[in-house]
């Protein structure tokens, strides 16, 4: 019992401290110009590498499994780089109010815009899959710029203040934010009334298991059980940033897969169909990815994986 207390204790340490970070992230953010808070994003990712033993092996077991034919030194380097660019990317979005309408607009280079317009078209809204790929949240900010109505379905942060902030920043940009396990109800009604919601599915999960990067991983059946139930269309946008440090943004249509008549073998093609979608968007850049996450956390407790 006493084990147990102390471990409770120590994750409610851990949640509020990395809260305080949040915090003094935002005011650095806040008050330099973002070629610096670049940089120190980029440092701060190094130093989260350096500090979690944790994460550093999970993302290096991660890209050897997904990329056997990788060098232990091409390993390294992505791993390194993955942590640095979520250490930049967060700096720019918790810098917030410092970044203009107008800086959003011109930093990405919109491709495939046409099947969102499409998609609306339909009347029957649209769920946007993305991932914890690229600057998910600058792609969100920069389509309700462009006058889109978006919500966005989002695990609540560990600790309350750091949620509360985050979520603040995202009203802000004119994105509406649904906690993870209460969404149900606010989708179907954002899609009836012709709604982007957005969806990210690429985190572990126990409700179906199919691929991604050649492994069966455990896959939230979400987008693929809405679509189902609403006709609404599913299409795929994807952020990544360009070595200039812009971001190239992809709208990507799904072509669904033809339907069966089994309502739990349709979910599952669906979901494949999704995660085969992301993998194609994760291979392209892969340093860019959250391979930090335990993605096969189910499917290795299922004994389903065969490395």
């Amino acid at each position: 019992m006493a084990q147990k207390t102390g471990r409770s204790l120590k994750r409610r340490a851990t949640y509020r401290a990395g809260g305080c970070v949040v915090a003094f992230g935002t005011w650095l953010a806040e008050k330099f110009p973002q070629r610096w808070t670049d940089r120190w994003g980029m440092w701060l990712g190094r130093l989260g590498r350096l500090i979690s033993r944790k994460h550093r092996e999970r993302t290096e077991s991660n890209l050897r499994m997904c990329y056997p034919d990788w060098s232990d030194e091409q390993v390294t380097r992505t791993a390194k780089r993955v942590f640095e660019h979520f250490g930049k990317t967060a700096m720019r979005f918790l810098r917030g109010v410092r970044t203009s309408d107008e800086e959003v607009l011109s930093s990405i280079d919109p491709h495939g815009i046409e099947h969102l317009d499409e998609a609306l078209a339909l009347g029957k809204g649209v769920l946007m899959v993305s991932a914890h790929f690229g600057n998910w949240e600058r792609g969100v900010h920069y389509l309700a710029l462009k006058g889109y109505k978006v919500s966005v379905v989002a695990r609540d942060a560990n600790d309350a203040e750091a949620n509360a902030l985050i979520n603040r920043k995202r009203n802000a940009q004119g994105v509406e934010v649904f906690s993870r396990g209460s969404a149900a109800r606010e989708i179907i009604t954002r899609l009836k009334n012709n709604e982007c919601v957005g969806i990210l599915p690429d985190q572990n999960s126990n409700e179906v298991f199919v691929p991604f990067f050649g492994k069966l991983a455990g896959t939230v059946t979400g987008p693929a059980v809405f679509h189902l139930r609403t006709g609404a269309p599913i299409i795929g946008t994807f952020c990544s940033e360009k070595p200039d440090g812009r971001y190239h943004g992809e709208i990507v249509k799904l072509e669904i897969p033809e339907a069966t008549g089994d309502k739990d073998e349709d979910v599952r093609r669906i979901t494949a169909a999704i995660n085969e979608m992301i993998e194609n968007a994760v291979r392209k850049h892969p340093e860019q990815w959250l391979w930090m996450h335990d993605r096969w956390k189910a499917a290795r407790n299922q004994g389903l994986l065969d490395a």
